[in-house]
């Protein structure tokens, strides 16, 4: 099993590019539990997508069955987990709710298309050879 590392790569600078982009704003105009609640909802919506793309790279070459099932599955469970820690970064940490559910979303959305492109790109790869 090789991995294709692009996909990650695009992520880390979607991540960077994206905080470059809000940092002056949320610095200059958020305060800081708005900041903590953008990082917060930045770093679990890439923890997220990361473990969507190993679900992805571990089961591709598995049976179809196999691979549904674990990717499938696998969002089932992300989904379940994401939940359970935006209900605690909220009730608990107290995070700030607009500015984190905004925050996980957006890069939700974001990163929901690079995946989609990406599992598309491999899919085409291993119909051709």
């Amino acid at each position: 099993m090789t991995v294709d590392w692009t996909f990650p790569r695009r992520i880390a600078m979607v991540f960077v590019l994206a905080i470059l982009v809000m940092a002056y704003p949320l610095v200059r105009l958020g305060s800081t539990e708005v900041v903590l609640a953008v990082i917060a909802g930045g770093i679990l919506s890439t923890a997220n997508v990361l473990a969507g793309f190993l679900m992805i790279e571990l089961t591709f070459e598995a049976s179809y069955s196999t691979f549904l099932k674990a990717v499938l599955g696998g969002m089932g469970i992300r989904m379940v987990v994401l939940l359970g820690l935006m209900a605690l970064g909220i009730a608990v940490l107290h995070l700030h709710t607009l500015a984190f559910a905004v925050s996980l979303l957006g890069f939700y959305l974001i990163y929901l298309v690079l995946e989609i492109l990406h599992l598309q790109k491999k899919v085409d790869g291993k119909s051709r050879g």
